[in-house]
């Protein structure tokens, strides 16, 4: 492997031109793709095998033209002071906005307050539901615009109207964030590299990365089903994992030009080296990504293969155009240790600032010191900020859970005034008497059981189809939502559904977007060990071989499912508990959404294995090349702590840009990762693993001698590099070149 790359670094370095015009081409191909594909609308979102997803499949199929799956609106109006709904002036303003939300193209009915009882008991609060032809995702910004028109032309009348539902849901703009990211990754690549020009080519390439992999998907969007959500992820992880690969290489690079290196040589060294384990960092980030089909949430899976293609293209990157930068920049490039003259380079060093060790060197030699004392206080630490983990309650958002400044919210509250918690939740209940003798019979006995039920409020008469084999019943529940008492009522109504099968031979189905919630969350909660036993576990099978150790990769394992537990249990008790809740402008708390920990799983586990690759095979070579353990944890941190922790400040600033935004999802996801990445990064590379290390001395490579012979050598350490002819610095012999070119 090692000397494969070598080879490649060598050529790309000499065959810059060449290089930079294949990766202006495909970004050019990509670029032109994208802007002549057609417009392609939001991923559409199914969960294939749940009972919510059987019902909407069956109410389309008995119910056409209803759009059980399309977008709702509920415009809610309150009456000013003192008046009722159902005075004349009020109802008066009420029917017309009515009349002007029916004359949307894409609307399918509208639903008068005043004829479905959609008036509260006071008479101060009435609701009209309108009901769209498609989701909330794939609704036209025109549909929306008129829907806020009608919205506004009431309230010019004197009333207080606020819009609920999920007609209004849009995806959430992330651009400033990645700016904010891009901002704080430069400032820490110039302190890292101390040279303008080093510290760009990271951010160029990662762009160029990112560019070509969105450009892609957005080409390809319509025919694959892509929504913006898939680009937004593919666009994070590409970022991330761009940085942090090109950071790797060019700082090796400067490490080999310390040494004496000749510029090619270094090219070729850094890529055979540092190039090795951003192919197998990458490949652990590919499988986490990969894995996510697991889960079998159709839209789940296509953002996790659409973001490891892009990991893949900033893998490829990294081992060609850097390479062939470094070949463009020449002597611009200074060894590492050296400033560019810009930055206060050519200064003559005293002969103590020599002789200090850096950071990385001193704070290894601790840790080597003292390894007892720094292994319990990092486990005794994420183990505390674990604990509220225990307490974890998972569902999805709704929008009880938006900022009080959002219509959506007050929409909500409204609603709940006026109505009842339960009303913003209400579960739509599909019985299938296809195959009763006595259809009517089966509706009646179905209302009849929900009603006996705990937790219910009303429930509405049965509205049969046409061929009346098949009817909806509205259930409204006591509870909010996210409540676990909701959730309880929804396997109640499932639980009856037995019964009723075996009395009538109608089949019941529960659904509707809380029903459907709450299928997403099982499954879910399901995936979650399968997910983490096959991402886990097949890293673990990749870093036997990239380690040749079984005790190392293990330790990885066990290092980041502590921290990602810790990052957990820091979400639950900002999110779920409050804690820090003012300083987060946390203004709900709740539920934790559910994919937050198999997403969190998928991405900081790639992201931690970069960094333990990285800093690991940095020792692991020293320790090949004959140094003893506890000096080989020292060299690897003199030559990676530096790069490990300019990436992971890079990773953190770039995950908590999304705390300031305002949709509370996208909020608690940036935390969660940033934290994760603190956790992983700062306390269990840079401290539980060299004190393990320490600790464990040569047993830490100890690998049995049958698994050694079943197992490739791949070389990562680049011990093969040292048997090369061109260790001395010589050129690469023009025959090999040209074998290489061909291959």
């Amino acid at each position: 492997m090692a000397t494969f790359l070598y080879r490649i670094g060598r050529l790309a370095f000499r065959r810059r031109h060449f290089v930079a015009l294949i990766w202006v081409a495909l970004l050019t191909l990509a670029g032109v793709g994208a802007a002549s594909a057609p417009a392609a609308g939001n991923s559409s979102f199914s969960i294939p095998g749940t009972e919510a997803q059987k019902a909407f499949d069956l109410l389309e199929q008995r119910f056409p033209g209803m759009s059980a799956d399309g977008a709702t609106a509920r415009v809610v109006f309150k009456a000013p002071d003192g008046e009722k709904m159902t005075g004349a002036g009020n109802k008066a303003t009420v029917k017309k906005t009515v009349k002007e939300l029916q004359s949307g193209s894409e609307v399918v009915s509208v639903a008068d307050p005043y004829i479905g009882h959609a008036v509260s008991k006071d008479g101060t609060i009435a609701y009209a539901s309108v009901k769209y032809k498609v989701s909330g995702m794939e609704l036209e910004d025109s549909s929306r615009d008129a829907l806020k028109e009608a919205a506004q032309h009431a309230r010019d009348a004197g009333l207080t109207v606020e819009i609920g539902g999920d007609a209004l849901q849009t995806a959430p703009e992330t651009g400033s964030s990645e700016v904010i990211g891009l901002a704080v990754a430069a400032v820490v690549l110039v302190i890292t590299f101390g040279s303008l020009l080093a510290a760009g080519f990271p951010l160029l390439t990662a762009i160029i990365g990112v560019g070509i992999g969105v450009s892609t998907i957005t080409a390809l969007a319509n025919a694959l089903d892509l929504g913006t959500t898939t680009s937004t992820l593919a666009s994070m992880i590409g970022l991330a994992v761009g940085i942090d690969y090109a950071l790797f290489i060019v700082s090796r690079y400067r490490s080999e030009l310390a040494e004496g290196r000749e510029r090619e040589e270094a090219a070729g060294r850094a890529v055979g080296t540092a190039g090795s384990a951003v192919v197998f960092a990458g490949l652990t980030v590919v499988i986490a990504l990969v894995g996510l089909s697991v889960v079998n949430i159709p839209m789940l899976t296509k953002m996790g293969v659409a973001a490891a293609g892009t990991v893949a293209i900033a893998v490829l990157i990294a081992l060609t155009l850097i390479p062939a930068l470094l070949g463009y920049a020449g002597r611009r490039i200074k060894p590492a240790g050296e400033k560019s003259k810009l930055l206060g380079g050519g200064r003559p060093k005293s002969a103590k600032k020599q002789a200090r060790p850096n950071m990385g060197t001193r704070w290894a030699s601790f840790v080597v010191r003292r390894p007892v004392a720094v292994l319990l206080l990092g486990v005794i630490g994420l183990g505390a900020a674990a604990v509220p983990a225990a307490s974890l309650e998972l569902g999805l958002p709704d929008d009880g859970s938006q900022p009080v400044s959002t219509t959506q919210r007050r929409a909500y509250d409204l609603l709940s005034d006026g109505f009842g918690p339960g009303f913003n939740g209400p579960l739509m209940v599909v019985v299938d008497a296809k195959d009763s003798d006595h259809p009517k019979a089966a509706f009646t006995k179905v209302r009849d059981d929900i009603k006996g039920l705990k937790d219910v409020v009303t429930v509405t008469p049965a509205a049969p189809n046409k061929a009346g084999d098949t009817a909806t019943i509205t259930v409204i529940p006591d509870s909010k939502p996210s409540s676990t008492n909701t959730e309880d009522l929804v396997h109640a109504i499932r639980g009856k559904g037995a019964d009723i099968t075996s009395a009538t031979d109608a089949k019941v189905l529960v659904t509707g977007s809380t029903a459907m919630n709450i299928d997403v969350s099982q499954r879910l909660n399901d995936a979650l060990l399968p997910y983490l036993a096959l991402v886990v576990g097949l890293a673990f099978l990749l870093l036997i071989v990239v380690f040749r150790s079984i005790l190392v990769p293990l330790k990885a394992a066990l290092g980041f499912l502590l921290s990602v537990m810790a990052a957990l249990g820091a979400v639950v008790a900002v999110f779920q508990w409050g804690w820090l809740s003012d300083l987060m402008n946390v203004e709900e708390t709740g539920p934790v959404m559910s994919m937050m920990p198999i997403f969190m799983v998928g991405v900081v586990f790639g992201l931690a294995m970069d960094y333990e690759v990285f800093l690991v095979t940095r020792m692991r070579e020293a320790y090949v090349h004959g140094e003893k353990p506890a000096q080989a944890v020292v060299t690897g941190f003199k030559h990676g702590a530096r790069v490990v922790t300019a990436a992971a400040i890079i990773m953190i600033a770039v995950f908590s840009g999304f705390i300031g935004s305002s949709e509370s999802m996208v909020k608690m996801i940036g935390f969660g990762l940033a934290v994760a990445v603190f956790f992983d990064a700062f306390i269990v590379r840079m401290a539980i693993v060299p004190a393990v290390l320490a600790l464990l001395g040569k047993k830490a490579w100890w690998l049995p001698k049958w698994l050694d012979r079943a197992l490739p050598n791949v070389d990562v350490e680049g011990e093969g590099l040292r048997t090369q002819s061109s260790a001395d610095g010589k050129d690469a012999d023009p025959d090999e070149e040209k074998e290489l070119v061909r291959a």
